[in-house]
């Protein structure tokens, strides 16, 4: 009997203190970059364009380099024939014909020009401009023919997750110890009559120090970017009687 009661009061201490938390939320990208050229040139060619679905390391865009291909040409012939006169001048020295100081000289011009590719390598990858994740082109800011700097650091294209979503929520600093994570978010996006479900899986470390706010994370998806609405949160297990609406 005094197992019963007891239980009976822990029961009832738990459904005091669970809390509707009134807060309001924005939709952001879940993954999301401004993306740019880290080169000076002319834009040659454009391979995707605003709400373009591209893959990681997908070439979105690149700048002229006749130049850079032309220098690096003639950069594999003079490898060529470098590497050559090192094979040639090895043999001879095994011959004990020249001196060690001689095949080092032709060595080092082996390894210089070797060098010098690869630099000119690293310089022609910066021409093209690829998608760093997988993800939807939101924004161009670039046209053919445009000049862009690389000392002056001009967004190309806005990419942001094709359907991952993060809900910042913003909710009364005085719940701060109430809200955990895992706890239950439903939710209205405004202008939408349906109601969505999600968990808490991140607490800001801080207070909003203008509006006295604290801040979380839920995970959603499909949701328009930018937009807005309002939900409560729920802190107990008691939301598993309420009608889950899917977000699927």
């Amino acid at each position: 009997m005094k197992i019963i009661i007891t239980l009976a009061l822990a029961l009832s201490a738990a459904t005091v203190q669970a809390k509707e938390i009134y807060a309001t939320f924005t939709v952001h990208a879940k993954q999301g970059a401004n993306l740019a050229f880290n080169y000076s040139g002319i834009i040659k060619e454009l391979h995707v364009d605003i709400m373009s679905v591209v893959k990681k390391d997908q070439i979105l865009a690149t700048l002229a380099s006749d130049d850079l291909i032309a220098t690096n040409n003639a950069s594999k012939v003079t490898l060529k024939y470098a590497k050559l006169d090192h094979e040639r001048h090895k043999d001879l020295y095994k011959k004990n014909l020249i001196d060690k100081a001689l095949l080092d000289k032709y060595a080092m011009a082996y390894e210089a020009i070797k060098a010098k590719i690869e630099v000119e390598n690293a310089i022609y990858d910066k021409t093209i401009l690829r998608a760093p994740f997988d993800g939807v082109i939101s924004k161009r800011m670039i046209e053919l023919g445009d000049v862009v700097n690389g000392q002056m650091i001009k967004t190309a294209f806005n990419l942001q997750s094709e359907h991952a979503r993060i809900l910042v929520v913003e909710f009364d600093q005085k719940y701060n110890s109430d809200v955990n994570i895992g706890d239950t978010f439903l939710y209205k996006v405004d202008g939408d009559d349906r109601q969505y479900e999600g968990q808490v899986y991140r607490i800001y470390p801080e207070a909003n120090r203008d509006n006295r706010k604290i801040a979380i994370q839920v995970i959603a998806k499909g949701l328009k970017v930018g937009l807005f609405g309002e939900g409560k949160i729920l802190t107990s297990d008691d939301s598993n009687n309420l009608v889950k609406v899917s977000q699927e």
